[in-house]
C-alpha cells in the first residue's frame, strides 16, 4: 500500500514539517510506502488562473502541473494532509493545491440539473493540523467544528473521499509528543477501522 502525505509549510525546521517526516515513517514501519509532497519546497502555484477555470468547464485539458499531481494522488492508497492552521483554517498554499487539484471531472462530475457525481470514493484521506491554539480556545469558539465542517465534509465529503482521521494537535508542554503520536498516526493509516480524532469542539 502507499500513502501519499502533503504538506504545506514553507520552512523546512517547522513541526509541521517534522509531522510530516514521522508520519511518513510511521507508514513505512507499518511495512507500506509513502511519498511526501512538499508543496512549498516544490514551488506549486497555487493560483486559480483563467486555465485552470477552463480545465473547470471542460474546454481544455488540465494543465500540465495539476495532471503530474492528481497522477501522484491516483498511484496513492490513502492520501494525509498535514498543514498548520492559518486563521482558524489551512493555509492558502494546501487550500489552492485542492482547489486546482480537485478538479471537476476528475474528483467530481457537475451534471446537468445540480447533480454531482463523487467520483474519490476509494480515497481514504487522514487530516492532521497543527495547531498554535489549545483546545479550551477551539471549543470555546467552535473553531475546530467549523474547520470539520469546511474541510471534512464541504471539501473531502463532497468528493465522496472518506476522512478517516481528523487530528488537530495542539500545544503541548513537550512538543516531542506530537512526533510521536505522527509515527502512530502513520503506523495506521491503512487500519481503517482504527482511524482516530480529535475531541470534538
Amino acid at each position: 500500500m502507499h500513502a501519499l502525505v502533503v504538506v504545506a509549510h514553507p520552512d523546512p525546521a517547522s513541526l509541521s514539517q517534522a509531522v510530516a517526516q514521522k508520519l511518513a515513517e510511521g507508514v513505512s514501519g507499518a511495512g507500506h510506502s509513502a511519498e511526501i509532497a512538499d508543496l512549498a519546497r516544490e514551488g506549486f502555484d497555487p493560483r486559480f488562473t483563467l486555465k485552470d477555470l477552463a480545465a473547470h468547464r471542460r474546454e481544455i485539458a488540465q494543465p500540465t502541473d495539476i495532471a503530474f499531481e492528481q497522477m501522484r494522488i491516483e498511484r496513492a492508497d490513502a492520501l494525509v494532509l498535514v498543514y498548520p492552521v492559518y486563521w482558524w483554517s489551512m493555509p492558502a498554499l494546501m487550500k489552492g493545491w485542492i482547489e486546482r487539484v480537485f478538479a471537476n471531472g476528475w474528483a467530481y462530475d457537475e451534471l446537468e440539473g445540480g447533480k454531482t457525481v463523487r467520483k474519490l470514493q476509494h480515497l481514504p484521506v487522514h487530516l492532521v493540523a497543527v495547531a498554535g491554539a489549545d483546545m479550551r480556545t477551539y471549543a470555546r469558539h467552535g473553531y475546530f467544528g467549523a474547520m470539520r465542517t469546511q474541510i471534512d465534509h464541504g471539501i473531502f465529503g463532497y468528493c465522496g473521499a472518506p476522512v478517516v482521521t481528523s487530528e488537530l494537535l495542539v500545544p503541548v508542554p513537550e512538543m516531542s509528543e506530537h512526533l510521536d503520536t505522527a509515527r502512530v498516526l502513520g503506523g495506521r493509516v491503512f487500519d481503517r477501522a482504527v482511524g482516530t480524532e480529535a475531541a470534538a469542539a
